[in-house]
């Protein structure tokens, strides 16, 4: 999950993975997967920056604990 400012300055937290477009014209827009359409603040460059920083975070521990790498070889 990423938090994005939309154009009132309200927090919106959105799944990462329902993102489909992101573009940049004048003001950034992201569509959904459920055709659902957000005007944000951030750049494109900066939600690609929050996705990558929250898919890190998510496998962080997978790579650093021995005992799940274990698992995945079931």
């Amino acid at each position: 999950m990423i938090t994005l400012t939309k154009i009132d300055n309200s927090a919106v937290t959105i799944n990462s993975d329902e993102i489909e477009i992101v573009e940049t014209q004048h003001d950034t827009t992201v569509s959904l997967k459920s055709g659902k359409k957000l005007i944000v603040k951030e750049s494109a460059d900066e939600i690609i920056a929050k996705v990558i920083y929250f898919r890190q975070l998510c496998f962080a521990n997978y790579f650093d604990n021995p005992d799940l790498k274990s698992v995945n070889s079931l």
